[in-house]
């Protein structure tokens, strides 16, 4: 199965991502994983991901999709992959479904987790994270034990600069224009399937497993 997982920061992807790889034997491929992983591994592509990266820039569609399609075509992916952070536009997801098509596959599911915009301000201006394990906690929904130590390593949390303030609510504008165009092109394909994330992670989950079950 083939599949792209979507929804807004905080919707709760990274958990939803969690529970698939866990209950299914495909990768999870996160964009920013694998461009710091095509960085470490100083690939040409890495290479020019990383100028961009290193001044600030957004790395542009071209060397994306390269990074992506490098990765797509390794053994482990041949019997499906959750791709997470990725398409992000329509320019994206034409050139992800033409890459995809000359080795005679396609993406067969679009999930996008939605989560009501107040609800989203509030959940990641709680967020915070473990600096040493990456562990996510929120002070309201899910906190740690003990307060600025992280339950599973006990390394220091943090919460990062893009989760406070106005910042939230400029990265929810940013995406919500991004991506609205790209849930019409899945939705035009018949590929797009809507999920509340405004419930338990579990029950979210549930949704997500009726869904892939009837692509196995």
């Amino acid at each position: 199965m083939n599949i792209v997982l979507m929804g807004p920061p905080g919707a709760g992807k990274g958990t939803q991502a969690e529970f698939i790889k866990a209950r299914y034997p495909i990768p999870h491929i996160s964009t920013g994983d694998i461009f710091r992983e095509a960085v470490a591994n100083g690939t040409e592509l890495g290479k020019k991901a990383k100028t961009y990266m290193d001044s600030g820039q957004l790395v542009p569609d071209e060397v994306t999709i390269g990074i992506i399609e490098e990765r797509l075509a390794r053994e482990d992916c041949q019997k499906g992959f959750l791709l997470d952070g990725f398409p992000r536009t329509t320019v994206q997801a034409e050139a992800l479904d033409k890459a995809l098509a000359l080795t005679g596959r396609k993406i067969e599911a679009a999930i996008n987790i939605s989560v009501p915009n107040e609800i989203l301000v509030e959940r990641m201006s709680g967020r915070i994270s473990c600096k040493d394990c990456k562990t996510v906690y929120n002070l309201k929904f899910n906190p740690p034990a003990k307060a600025g130590i992280c339950d599973r390593c006990g390394g220091e949390l943090i919460q990062r600069s893009d989760d406070r303030g106005d910042t939230v609510g400029k990265r929810l504008e940013v995406y919500m224009e991004q991506t609205n165009p790209l849930l019409d092109y899945y939705k035009a394909q018949g590929l797009l399937h809507d999920i509340d994330g405004n419930r338990d992670t579990e029950v979210v989950f549930a949704d997500v497993r009726s869904i892939l079950e009837k692509l196995q």
